[in-house]
């Protein structure tokens, strides 16, 4: 398995654990606590991270929510909240759901030391995000905790590169999420407005966009070798399983 095919190959799993913690109902009661609708805390404990920031910032760092979303979401956040708080908040969140939902795993700290040494390994250039969240002091060192943090730098590496390739392509974000698989469906869901983009002309460019991505995500991945690249994506796939049986 080479660097590139770690990356992509890692890419299901992480979206789906990550996913599994953004939707947990632990995540979504923190923020009806904070008195943040879903979208307004899914900016602000996303992007909080980079700190006090203007709107236009955290819209060209997610890439791919629509800079209109992105500005009600960080403006109705700073009206009660602010935005760094959220991202801590959301972070203590994140550990404890680590420590009920990965604690278990058998094979923990394998999982660490492999992913600790994708994520130390990875170049912060044109990755706001993920330098931000690298940052963020660890509230919770346990080894559940430590794992879901590392499992989120992994996905925001992803993010990011998948951002970085898509503009190199030269299609936008919204041309990206519409040769997508969910297509229009997804554009709404990232608070795009029609009309939209015909899909046809530019899944080709997608495509090539997904393989830059691929190999920039692979950099880092290339900090382990041949077989534990092997070992760490099936370690990836165990845990996907064990959320979503």
């Amino acid at each position: 398995m080479t660097p590139e095919q770690a990356a992509a190959n890692a890419k299901p799993g992480l979206a789906t654990i990550v996913g599994a913690f953004a939707e947990s109902p632990q995540t979504l009661r923190r923020a009806r606590l904070l008195g943040l609708s879903g979208w307004a805390y899914h900016v602000s404990a996303r992007a909080g991270a980079l700190g006090d920031v203007r709107p236009e910032t955290v819209a060209a760092a997610i890439g791919f929510i629509a800079p209109e979303a992105v500005v009600d979401g960080w403006e109705s956040t700073a009206k009660t909240s602010a935005p760094m708080e959220v991202a801590a908040w959301h972070l203590h969140e994140m550990c404890a759901w680590g420590v009920e939902r990965l604690g278990g795993f058998p094979r923990l700290t394998r999982l660490l030391e492999l992913g600790d040494r994708v994520v130390t390994a990875v170049d912060v250039a044109a990755l706001p995000l993920f330098a931000a969240w690298r940052a963020m002091p660890v509230p919770a060192p346990s080894p559940g905790a430590l794992a879901a943090i590392m499992l989120h730098l992994l996905q925001e590496h992803r993010l990011g590169v998948h951002v970085v390739a898509v503009r190199a392509s030269g299609l936008t974000p919204l041309q990206a999420i519409i040769a997508g698989p969910e297509g229009e469906t997804g554009a709404v869901a990232f608070g795009w407005q029609p009309p939209y983009p015909p899909a046809g002309p530019i899944v080709r460019r997608l495509m090539w966009a997904e393989s830059v991505a691929d190999a920039l995500a692979g950099q880092a991945y290339a900090a382990l070798d041949r077989s534990e690249r092997v070992e760490f994506v099936g370690l990836l796939e165990s845990i996907s399983h064990r959320l979503t049986r």
